[in-house]
């Protein structure tokens, strides 16, 4: 017995010393192999972090580190709890310069950042991710968590990761070999690209139960040939960002265009959040790829694998007396994780639907978030349909019951209170803005689809019908005007419409309980109230679904236009892929710099305002260009290149992209 306790402590002590367990002042030290070989060894988890991996930014908020980054790419300013952390550049051309101004005790960067790499080695700990295959996923999580001390935190995201794998894979077992589709990425246009047979994106379409190609180029971008596309004859492609507008002429060619997917128009685009990484949202992917690749087969109920049910409840704090309970619900349905807000009331309560009109006796409200793995079994469902679904499982019944639905999670529910004197109005809202806003009046309507910003309206006040009808106009107006003063472009026109909402938003607004009220218009206090809680809730809302707000980097604001520096370049289609693309690089640092951002901020204003008719001259904007251009090139300017005229940009914002890359091109040519 004493012989197998002191073989205990011996192996103890040897793993501690392995792992630093015995730092400075009994401090644990941490030691990491980093993806190039390197030992990384740290006396105590790093304060200040430079992510350039927009993958392990994504991985180090998801496990609750995100105070230890104090700057990232433009890439990861959308990742939830990255709003106001300092900006280094993209991935491709990140400035050493930034880098290093924000005093960091460690850079995670990756292998493709060679030259960042270099101007940084010996002057702060690198540590290098690189994702080849799905598994690194995986180990960057663990390798995260134990960086920053977060290992339980970690070991949860990875769990819950492999459980989404697990569940695909269950699912797939119950549909035959034959029926499996063959799919394929694309990425750019001019030479088309695809992920390489070793690649992690392949390993993704496998894991979604798809059959990936088996190409012998290897490595995370190859060219792809013609002879081997039409050989394996893609049933299902997909790409993100540009890459469906960068193939279409090379899909349209003989050849190209006989393969089953361009046939039968089976090319789905995706948020390149999650195409182009494998990081915390990696099993998320999977299972939404899965879901469009057979959703005939996970639309029956027959080949489901989970009990439909509610699996937990998070309380909302309402606190008004005509409600019971209030709770977001998470519950299975379809397989997949959906949520429900839920409102019960203690009496039946009058209500006015923009869904279904104004209704009597009912007893709960809610708004009901389907996750992006059950778009594509739900499109042809219709509202009876998503209602029969939904009510059994929450245990409403259809004659009592008003819900909106949306594809906003409800995890970034805005629940807004405002109050004056004796008048409380609760303004609940769900909100997102990047897959459908529109520009009423201008923007064409081509389907129907239920609501993407939804929001349902209480108060301790009695509403009359005229109040409740006229609260809808109140709150659209504030929804309205929270958009304009965000700039959210229209989906369909990003260049020249700024939105007024989206297709597909609805609202509820709830009669109540207590002193009666005739007017919910913009004169009234109740009117003002609701507007209020409408705008602060949309824009909170908004936030938190899409990492949207006023203050945000030009980088982002560009790509809500549908723009990004790479792809302005010359012959660039795609930004996807490693290279350098010419005065794209020198453009990109020339836009980090705040003063030449406001410049571009400005013109963007100024093409709104211009396409109204509301401005008209821009003689004095030409000038404020080329003393741009001369400040960036370093010498005067006399005349600008004409670089985006031709591509359909408003004009002012053509000449001020114009002024930036004449600057970058005569500076170029100078030698500076």
């Amino acid at each position: 017995m004493r012989t197998s306790v002191l073989l205990y402590c011996v192996l103890v002590f040897a793993f501690a010393v392995r792992v630093g367990l015995a730092g400075p002042a009994g401090a644990a030290v941490i030691e990491i192999l980093d993806d190039s070989g390197q030992q990384l060894t740290l006396q105590a988890p790093p304060a200040r972090v430079v992510s350039l991996v927009p993958s392990a930014t994504e991985i180090v908020f998801a496990i609750g580190a995100g105070e230890h980054l104090a700057g990232m790419t433009y890439h990861s300013t959308r990742i939830s709890g990255a709003s106001g952390k300092s900006m280094v550049g993209g991935f491709f051309s990140p400035s050493a310069e930034r880098v290093l101004a924000l005093d960091p005790d460690l850079v995670i960067l990756s292998s493709f950042q060679a030259e960042v790499a270099s101007n940084l080695r010996g002057r702060v700990p690198l540590l290098v991710m690189q994702t080849r295959r799905m598994a690194d996923a995986f180990r960057h999580m663990r390798m995260m968590g134990a960086l920053f001390g977060r290992e339980a935190a970690a070991t949860r995201l990875e769990e819950r990761n492999r459980w989404q794998l697990d569940l695909i894979a269950r699912k797939m077992a119950r549909i035959p070999q034959e029926q499996r589709k063959r799919v394929m990425r694309m990425m750019g246009g001019d030479p088309v690209m695809t992920p390489g047979r070793d690649s992690f994106q392949n390993d993704i379409i496998r894991a979604a139960g798809g059959i990936a190609p088996d190409f012998q180029d290897q490595g995370s971008v190859v060219p792809l040939d013609r002879e081997a596309f039409v050989s394996f004859d893609p049933q299902v492609l997909y790409g993100c960002g540009n890459d469906r507008q960068a193939a279409e002429s090379t899909l349209t060619q003989p050849g190209w265009n006989s393969v089953a997917a361009v046939k039968n128009r089976r090319f789905h685009s995706f948020p390149c959040d999650l195409t182009c990484r494998a990081g915390a949202h990696l099993g998320d992917f999977v299972v939404w790829l899965s879901s469009l690749l057979y959703a005939d087969e996970f639309a029956r109920a027959d080949r489901e694998v989970l009990s439909r049910k509610v699996v937990s409840l998070r309380p909302l704090d309402i606190d008004l007396d005509c409600i019971k309970k209030a709770a977001v619900k998470t519950l299975t349905l379809h397989d997949f994780e959906n949520k429900s807000l839920v409102i019960d009331f203690r009496s039946p309560q009058t209500v006015v639907s923009t869904l279904e009109g104004q209704r009597s006796g009912i007893l709960t409200v809610g708004n009901h978030y389907s996750p992006p793995p059950c778009w594509a079994l739900n499109h042809a469902a219709g509202l009876q349909e998503l209602q029969d679904q939904l009510y059994p499982v929450i245990g409403a019944r259809r004659e009592h019951a008003s819900f909106l639905f949306t594809g906003a999670n409800m995890d970034n529910l805005a629940v807004v209170k405002m109050s004056y004197r004796e008048m409380t109005v609760y303004v609940l809202v769900t909100a997102g803005v990047c897959g459908n806003a529109v520009r009423m009046g201008t923007d064409s309507g081509n389907y129907y689809e239920p609501g993407t910003i939804n929001m349902i309206v209480l108060t301790n006040m009695r509403l009359s019908p005229r109040a409740m009808t006229r609260a809808v106009i109140s709150a659209t107006e504030a929804k309205t005007a929270a958009l304009e003063d965000l700039d959210i472009r229209s989906t369909d026109r990003p260049l020249t419409a700024a939105a007024t909402g989206t297709g597909t938003d609805n609202m509820i607004v709830v009669q109540g309980e207590g002193t009666f009220i005739d007017n919910a218009g913009g004169h009234s206090k109740m009117g003002e109230l609701i507007a209020r809680a409408a705008y602060a809730g949309v824009r909170e809302a908004i936030l938190k679904q899409n990492g949207i707000t006023a203050r945000r980097d030009i980088f982002q604001r560009l790509g809500e236009r549908k723009l990004s520096v790479a792809q302005l370049s010359p012959g660039v289609a795609c930004d996807c892929t490693t290279g350098r693309y010419d005065l794209a690089e020198p453009a990109e640092q020339v836009l980090l710099d705040p003063a030449y951002a406001g410049f571009l901020e400005a013109a963007m204003a100024l093409s709104d305002a211009h396409g109204r008719g509301a401005v008209q001259d821009l003689s004095l904007f030409h000038g404020w260009c080329l003393q741009t251009a001369g400040r960036i090139a370093g010498r005067d300017v006399a005349s600008l290149e004409e670089h985006f005229s031709a591509r359909g940009l408003p004009r002012p914002l053509a000449m001020a992209l114009n002024a930036v890359f004449t600057g970058v091109k005569v500076k170029k040519a100078n030698g500076d």
